[in-house]
Formats: C-alpha cells, sequence, structure tokens
C-alpha cells in the first residue's frame, strides 16, 4: 500500500519557537518528525511513499533523498503553489490505483498500521479514519459513528455539539479507496478553491455515501504543532509513552466498574440527569492516561435484559460520563458492559437477554474481550471495584485488585476512593 505524507504545511503555530527549517522537519528528541513517521511505517513493511512538498523543500529533499538509507523508496510531488492539504492528490491520481494512506507530516505517533488496514479491507468503505479519545473533546472535531463504526455526523470544533457526546476525535490518520477520484472533482476543486482541505471538501461530502468508517485505538498519535504540543509530545517519546501505546506491544490496563467507582451509586441509573461523577473521578482517570495505562470502563448493567433501560439510553449516559471527563481532561480508551441478567419474571424484559452470559462479573468475559482486542497483559493490568463481584472477576482474569470501600474478598488492596486506588498504582 503506498502511502502518502502531506509536508508543504509552514507551520505558523509553531514558528516562535523553530522558524528555520519546514515542520516536519522539526526535531523530537534528536529526531525529525517526518523520520519518525517514516521509521514507523517501514516497521509496518510500508515502504512505499509520496511526500508532498512546498516551504523549504529542499532541506526535506536532502535529508531523506531516495529513502534508501532509511530501508522505504521515496518519491516528491513539489507544490508551487500552496494546495491545501489534499489538493495534491489531482496531479497524485494516476500513481493511487489502489487503496492509499494519507498522513499529515505533524504528527507524533507510533501504531499498530496492520491492525487499522486489515479494519479498513473488511469493511472495504471508501475511507477509514483513525479515530481516538483524546484530553480536549471540548475544542476538537468530533466523530459519530454507528455500532459498525460507519460514520455518521462529523461536526468540525465550531460547530454546535450535543450537550452529551462520544469523545471520539480524528487523529489525521487516513487510509483513501482510489474510488473517491470518480466520486470527488478534484479539479473543479481545485479551480474554485485556493486550497483543498481534506476534511470540509473531501471526506465529510462523502457521508452522506455510507461508506466512511471510523477505526477506534488508544494507540498514541499527537500533533506537535504548537509549542504547548511540542514540549508534551517530547516528553512522551522521552518517557517511552509513544512507542509502548503501539498494539503490537503487550499492554497494561487499569479496568473501571462503573457504579461506586466512577459515579455516585444509588442502584441502577436508568436516567442521564442521575448521573453524577465522584469527587476525584476526573483527576483520577487522568492520572491513568499519563500512566501508560489504559483507562478500561467494565460494567454490568442487567437494565438492560429488565427492559428498564435502552441500550441508545445506555450509550447517552456513557457519552455524559466521556464529557464530564473530557472537560476535564481526562479519557476512557474503551468501555465495556454485560446487558444480560440470568433471572427471569421481570416485566418488559428482553428474552433474548435473560441468560446467563460470560461477560457478567464475577465472571472476567469483559475483561478477557479488552485484552483480546488491545492486547493486554491482564497480570500486569488491575481491576478496581466497589463489591465481590468485581474482585473476583479480577482475580480470575490474572489481574491485582483493589476494593473502594470496606470488605474482604481477598483484594491485593482496599482504597477509600478511586483517587487514592489510582495513587497506589501509579
Amino acid at each position: 500500500m503506498k502511502t502518502v505524507i502531506m509536508a508543504g504545511g509552514k507551520g505558523t503555530r509553531i514558528s516562535s519557537l523553530i522558524n528555520d527549517v519546514p515542520k516536519p522537519m522539526i526535531k523530537i528528541n534528536g529526531i525529525p518528525v517526518l523520520e519518525r513517521e517514516i521509521t514507523c511505517l517501514k516497521k509496518n513493511g510500508l515502504t512505499d511513499i509520496i511526500i508532498t512538498v512546498s516551504h523549504l523543500s529542499n532541506i526535506i529533499k536532502d535529508y531523506f533523498g531516495s529513502g534508501k538509507r532509511f530501508g522505504v523508496h521515496i518519491e516528491y510531488f513539489n507544490e508551487e503553489k500552496p494546495l491545501g492539504n489534499a489538493g495534491a492528490l489531482f496531479f497524485l491520481q494516476d500513481k493511487l490505483k489502489e487503496d492509499f494512506l494519507l498522513l499529515n507530516s505533524d504528527s507524533i505517533f507510533d501504531i499498530n498500521f496492520k491492525k487499522f488496514i486489515e479494519f479498513h479491507k473488511k469493511n472495504g468503505g471508501l475511507a477509514t479514519l483513525f479515530t481516538h479519545p483524546n484530553s480536549h473533546p471540548y475544542d476538537s472535531g468530533l466523530i459519530f459513528a454507528d455500532g459498525k463504526g460507519r460514520i455518521v455526523k462529523w461536526l468540525a470544533k465550531e460547530e454546535k455539539r450535543p450537550v452529551y457526546y462520544k469523545n471520539r476525535v480524528n487523529a489525521g490518520l487516513h487510509i483513501l479507496s482510489s474510488k473517491i477520484f470518480n466520486l470527488i472533482d478534484l479539479r473543479q476543486m481545485i479551480g474554485k478553491e485556493e486550497k483543498v482541505d481534506l476534511d470540509r471538501n473531501i471526506l465529510k461530502p462523502l457521508i452522506s455515501m455510507g461508506d466512511i468508517y471510523c477505526y477506534d485505538s488508544p494507540e498514541y498519535v499527537k500533533d506537535m504543532g504548537t509549542p504547548e504540543r511540542y514540549e508534551q509530545v517530547s516528553k512522551d517519546v522521552r518517557n517511552g509513552l509513544v512507542y509502548n501505546k503501539n498494539l503490537m506491544n503487550k499492554q497494561k490496563a487499569i479496568f473501571l466498574d462503573r457504579d461506586g467507582v466512577i459515579n455516585h451509586y444509588n442502584g441502577y441509573i436508568t436516567k442521564i440527569e442521575d448521573f453524577e461523577l465522584l469527587p476525584g473521578a476526573s483527576e483520577a482517570v487522568s492520572l491513568i492516561n499519563n500512566s501508560g495505562f489504559l483507562a478500561i470502563c467494565v460494567t454490568n448493567q442487567p437494565i438492560i435484559a429488565r427492559g428498564e433501560i435502552t441500550v441508545n439510553e445506555l450509550n447517552e449516559i456513557h457519552n455524559k460520563m466521556e464529557t464530564l471527563l473530557g472537560n476535564s481532561g481526562a479519557y476512557l480508551d474503551a468501555i465495556y458492559y454485560c446487558p444480560h441478567h440470568p433471572d427471569s419474571g421481570f416485566e418488559g424484559e428482553i428474552k433474548s437477554l435473560k441468560i446467563d452470559c460470560d461477560c457478567r462479573k464475577p465472571k472476567p468475559g469483559m475483561l478477557i474481550k479488552a485484552a483480546e482486542d488491545y492486547n493486554i497483559d491482564l497480570k500486569a493490568s488491575w481491576m478496581i471495584g466497589d463489591g465481590e463481584r468485581d474482585i473476583e472477576a479480577g482475580k480470575v482474569a490474572g489481574c491485582h485488585t483493589i476494593l473502594i470501600g470496606d470488605g474482604d474478598f481477598g483484594q491485593d488492596f482496599s482504597a477509600k476512593s478511586l483517587l487514592e486506588a489510582i495513587r497506589k498504582i501509579v
């Protein structure tokens, strides 16, 4: 699969820090950002690369040349005038006859592209966006998808958004089908626009066709386009966070029960207005985010099987949880819930969900599924809950365990709050 890296921007937001080299050549701990991207591509067997260049292009060309010394093959397309982050695709159509990767050149990432590509091929869409939660969803563009990962709405950061929403943000890594060239008239766009914007002019108009997907992953992807972000990614590279988050590597997770651990618990929540975060919950989750652990919620929700709440209503409650956490700079990497209940006799119950499943705690099914999805080492992970079912599920899965509250269920530690528990771990 070919990879197109868009490296023609001037980097005006970071020019106050470094202005004598093109943005992709800014060094993070001694290595240019673009070299880090190419190294990751090479590691995934992606060696056929086209780089679009413009501002100070000779510096990029002189450094990388043909790509031979980096183990890849590089071609260049020079933008005589800035074409935006997608205008060059018009001139590259003849080289892009199959699906291809399209990347920004100002991102620090280390991801398993093979899983990303596998997901794209499985769905066969016109495009697949790499999406993830971040620490500032309140000022980021948001991606909304259905249960199969098909994108149904895309809101720019300046557009009005729902009160509560899932923390899902476009990371700037894309896989595109060459079929888009038959659907989008790039020649006309270049004639009308000074620059062609990938999101606004190409991807968002294709959503109505119902064939654009998002690939959710907790792997590390951050742009370094401002002085503040530059400092943050530099720190994360030094601490090994970028490399360790690659799903090729074994992950470690902190599994969190929901009710009584993240939010107040006075019985199962059926109304969104009754959901309230516990004091310190956001700070605790933020500590997990910065620690190298994945933050994964695993919660029994038998009220779905009992007919007391719908899946859509539960999703809205979880959207509120993600929004409240995001407002404080924290995020969950994933949420798993069990909708089943083994006992019958409830008015309005859903018969198909009245089963003795493998995911309902104290069984470890949700933890095991997360381990499969994210390559998690359960023995290096923790389960935190407020009851015997949580501790038992963690122990059966092979995790360390912490109980919030009183009681002795064989847990490794006890704590008075989630924040105290996370401090014990990290």
